[in-house]
């Protein structure tokens, strides 16, 4: 049993989906397990991981919009230290969730045919976000 460690530093350009399929296949490939599990963790509490379809874009928007449905920028938060989407960003990341864990099969994510990796950036502005990578297997 072997074990690898990484971190994956995405740079987003504000709230919306940012695809990470090819850097974390690139880099489970680069480790030369071919069996095993990968863990994802993203370390803020204002983005958050999935696992979507990324055949079609619109599913993307379309998610976005459900989650400002699910906690809008205007509702009455006690915490905005950071501005209007500051709580809601939080409440976002705890519907979608930090972690991901993913078996990988041939030296690769075991993903079906129209899944994806994101990254959700749940604010405004612009962030540099870290992702921690484990993977474990032979």
């Amino acid at each position: 049993m072997r074990q690898a460690a990484d971190e994956l530093v995405i740079a987003t350009n504000g709230k919306g989906l940012v695809e990470l399929t090819d850097a974390v296949v690139r880099w489970v490939r680069e480790q030369g397990m071919t069996t095993g599990l990968l863990t994802m963790l993203c370390r803020h509490t204002s983005a958050s991981l999935c696992i979507q379809e990324n055949a079609a874009r619109e599913v993307r928007g379309d998610i976005l919009r459900w989650l400002d449905r699910m906690a809008p920028e205007n509702g009455t938060y006690a915490h905005d230290d950071e501005g209007p989407d500051d709580m809601p960003a939080h409440l976002k990341a705890i519907l979608t969730g930090v972690t991901l864990s993913i078996p990988v099969m041939n030296g690769k994510p075991a993903l079906g045919t129209w899944q994806g990796i994101y990254l959700v950036e749940h604010r405004i502005a612009p962030h540099r976000r870290h992702l921690a990578m484990h993977l474990m297997g032979n």
